[in-house]
């Protein structure tokens, strides 16, 4: 299955996720900052899960601004090491949605559709061709 690093700051709903991607099979680490993002695609300070391993998904939590999720993917794009990417956003945030895609996220869904469908989600991103 897939290693997915997860940005996310809301211990709630990041540990659903965690639950959710686990229970799939999949190898979740959870950072809580952009620079930890930054850290972990260039191999530095392996968590847990990943285990030194680079991610095969970048899934990042769009409803919390402080996180600047749309602003580190876009910062990010063309890099090398920059997988997959997966970004979830409250349903009543068109503006959060439209900032996401312009960023260059690869996949941008609903909370409750990542609550639903996320290990789906992750597995058809980590096996699409790079």
């Amino acid at each position: 299955m897939a290693r997915v690093l997860l940005l996310s700051a809301d211990l709630l709903f990041g540990s659903q996720v965690l639950g959710q991607l686990t229970a799939a099979g999949h190898e979740v680490e959870i950072v809580g900052d952009g620079e930890r993002v930054r850290e972990r695609l260039r191999g530095e300070g392996a968590g847990t899960a990943a285990a030194g391993a680079a991610p095969d998904v970048l899934v990042v939590d769009l409803t919390d601004d402080q996180l600047g999720g749309s602003e580190l993917v876009s910062s990010l794009r063309g890099e090398p090491l920059l997988p997959a990417t997966l970004g979830f956003y409250s349903h009543v945030d068109a503006e959060t949605r439209a900032r996401a895609e312009s960023a260059g996220f690869d996949l941008v869904v609903p909370r409750s559709r990542m609550a639903r469908e996320g290990a789906a989600l992750v597995g058809a991103l980590a096996a699409r061709p790079a």
